[in-house]
């Protein structure tokens, strides 16, 4: 896929018109990451717009305690590290590379002055941040009210939900992640994420079939134990 048809797949830059679409594409810089790799650090000086082309990308930070919280994940066709274009401060998170990853940079200068121009960027770009920002208090929610493996069930059922497979009576999903990323998505270490899957294991909530299948016998019980007080 060329950088033109990778921009003209984000939010942001699918309403340009296709010159304009490939003078930005000319001034981006493709980089290339490897699983794990970081693409940059919370607190580094934001420089510019980072669009992923091919991967996935996570954003967490990490607590005194060295703790990990993913704030959220972004795949191919999203954008990552827009609130600094706005607001001229550091970068708020850490963001690394889940998989082998391609994105494209774009200097803060050159997308600033498409907003200028270009008013449905700008709008785009709100749109953006505040689905992220919705997400972000959900997390807050989630991570204040709900027990670990009430936060880790409703992680189940989202990937469910994306990747999900329906069989008669059940649902299927493939769970890539280890138990320690695991924790880092439901705010938690590894020894209570596996401690918290074995309950829901014992209750018949879940049940892995593997190391990485997971069977959810009935989506509808799973979800009245999320919403247990």
């Amino acid at each position: 896929m060329t950088a033109t048809e990778t921009l003209r797949k984000t939010e942001l830059f699918s309403d340009l018109r296709e010159p304009l679409l490939v003078g930005l594409s000319e001034k981006a810089v493709e980089r290339r990451l490897a699983r794990g790799e970081i693409l940059f650090v919370m607190g580094e000086k934001a420089k510019g717009l980072n669009v992923i082309a091919a991967g996935s990308l996570r954003a967490y930070r990490t607590g005194n305690d060295g703790r990990e919280q993913t704030i959220h994940t972004e795949k191919a066709g999203s954008t990552i590290g827009e609130l600094p274009l706005f607001d001229d401060q550091p970068y708020p998170s850490t963001v690394s590379a889940e998989e082998d990853s391609v994105v494209l940079f774009l200097e803060k200068d050159a997308v600033r002055q498409m907003c200028q121009d270009y008013p449905e960027i700008a709008m785009a770009a709100l749109r953006v941040l505040a689905r992220r920002l919705r997400k972000c208090a959900e997390l807050v929610e989630t991570i204040s009210l709900r027990a670990v493996g009430q936060r880790l069930a409703q992680w189940f059922l989202n990937e469910a939900g994306v990747q999900g497979r329906k069989t008669k009576e059940s649902v299927e999903v493939n769970i890539l992640l280890s138990r320690e990323q695991m924790a880092a998505r439901v705010g938690s270490v590894r020894e209570v994420v596996s401690r918290a899957i074995a309950r829901l294991e014992e209750a018949g909530l879940i049940r892995f079939v593997d190391t990485h299948r997971l069977v959810i016998p009935d989506v509808e019980r799973l979800d009245e134990y999320i919403k247990q007080s």
